[in-house]
């Protein structure tokens, strides 16, 4: 245990970094067709080489992604894919796209 977990500060991991998965959900509005596709796929987990491009390429829209929705890592717009599933998500008979989101849940405002 942390010093901080052992003095009883409970407070928030995301609000402590500054940072909160769900923060860049209302920039996806900026991706391309594309951008989106790839991102979808990152929310899968699939691989810079199954992605059927070139990885020089994949990079690139990677890091396009990255700095469009205000986030610092792969891993961070990988979870926003998965929150957003429902949002990227052209397929009406999707399975996923009515799992991601609880009922209810409320896109944050645009800063």
């Amino acid at each position: 245990m942390t010093k901080r977990s052992d003095a009883g500060d409970s407070s928030c991991a995301y609000r402590h970094m500054g940072a909160a998965p769900v923060r860049g959900l209302w920039k996806l509005k900026r991706l391309t067709d594309r951008e989106k596709e790839v991102l979808l796929l990152l929310g899968k987990g699939v691989g810079n080489r199954q992605l059927g491009i070139a990885e020089r390429t994949v990079k690139a829209h990677i890091a396009r992604i990255v700095e469009k929705l205000g986030q610092q890592t792969r891993l961070q717009v990988a979870i926003l894919a998965v929150l957003a599933h429902e949002k990227l998500c052209a397929d009406p008979c999707c399975d996923s796209r009515h799992a991601a989101l609880p009922p209810g849940f409320m896109m944050p405002a645009a800063a």
